[in-house]
């Protein structure tokens, strides 16, 4: 897929964009409510069934266009721009793959879009802070209940003095429920005097 492809695809008069970066009380931000303190949640498009953006995501997810990450996440930098924290984002994460998943796909297809965030905000980009250590099947296809009693304790951090007090943006392809992002967010605060906010591509509506 071309450059001139991915943009001719992701027209913004098609798009159904969210503007979630521009509503605090936002429906992505709800979904963590009395669970974690987060600063910012936000969503750059709506997810639906059988539309552009399912198109987009799976073109992203398992067909290998990585490009398709880069674009939107240059966009969606472009909006993040006006956004002001009494503490700024500092370092943007991926929401990891087991090594075995990332073996199998070959790739994890937030990267691109996470790259493009921090390069269009000029924050650090770290994927070895956060690791998922227990292999785990696609969340797609369970209940909720099963996702949430599936997906605690299995991500892990690695960190060092220096990442101490850092406001880290985890950044994820759809959100769903939000169990995958609480359960990474729960492993980042064990950091001394860290702070979560989330960025996704898409939020499931």
């Amino acid at each position: 897929m071309s450059n001139e492809m991915v943009f001719c695809t992701i027209c913004r008069h098609e798009m159904p964009l969210t503007y979630y970066h521009l509503d605090p009380k936002n429906e992505a931000s709800k979904k963590f409510y009395g669970k974690i303190d987060m600063p910012h949640v936000s969503t750059f498009l709506y997810f639906n069934k059988r539309g552009i953006v399912q198109e987009l995501i799976h073109n992203l997810k398992y067909k290998g266009h990585q490009e398709i990450g880069t674009v939107l996440g240059n966009w969606y930098a472009e909006d993040l721009k006006e956004l002001q924290f009494s503490k700024p984002f500092e370092v943007v994460i991926p929401v990891p793959l087991h090594k075995r998943k990332l073996k199998e796909r070959g790739y994890n297809q937030t990267v691109t879009f996470g790259k493009a965030i921090a390069e269009g905000l000029n924050l650090e980009y770290n994927d070895t802070i956060l690791y998922r250590k227990k292999y785990s099947k696609t969340q797609s296809k369970k209940n909720l209940l099963g996702r949430s009693e599936n997906i605690e304790n299995i991500f892990d951090i690695q960190f060092t003095e220096t990442d101490h007090n850092k406001h880290f943006v985890l950044v994820d392809d759809v959100l769903t429920t939000g169990a995958t992002l609480e359960a990474c967010s729960r492993a980042l605060l064990k950091i001394p005097g860290a702070t979560i906010s989330v960025i996704c591509i898409a939020i499931a509506h």
